[in-house]
């Protein structure tokens, strides 16, 4: 059964939705998204814009800290992260997204990512990031 908060996530999470982002939580903390990329995220004729990977990437690593956290009722912000985009996103990539927990604080947790096209076998993005929790209700999520 997917946490509350998960489920609320998913429900207002209309940008996730409009690029076509996927998860599975296979534990807290350890979370796998997937995107194939469209027409619609094209930056020119073959290549995706690097913002839909900077997207990707900012809910690959803001998952994984949400799935930590949620048990205790907190969700998470984005304080920071840094990208590195290793190889260019092409039209019809299948794109895999996996996260590792670094460090886990009482507030600021940090997480690193590695998108990879998986039909190209090839690594896109890598990145690490820092997250605040704080508790869901300061954000008006009432469960």
């Amino acid at each position: 059964m997917m946490h509350p908060i998960i489920q609320k996530y998913i429900e207002f999470n209309n940008y996730g939705k409009d690029l076509g982002l996927h998860f599975d939580i296979v534990e807290p903390g350890v979370v796998n998204h997937y995107l194939t990329i469209g027409q619609k995220h094209l930056a020119t004729p073959h290549t995706a814009h690097g913002g839909v990977v900077a997207a990707m990437m900012d809910a690959v690593l803001g998952v994984a800290a949400l799935s930590l956290v949620c048990e205790d009722m907190k969700i998470v912000s984005t304080v920071e992260f840094k990208l590195n985009f290793l190889n260019p996103c092409l039209l019809g990539d299948e794109l895999s997204g996996e996260s590792v927990i670094d460090h886990r604080g009482s507030r600021i947790i940090i997480v690193s990512g590695t998108i990879r096209s998986v039909n190209r076998n090839k690594v896109i993005a890598k990145a690490i990031g820092t997250f605040n929790a704080y508790p869901a209700a300061k954000a008006g999520l009432i469960l």
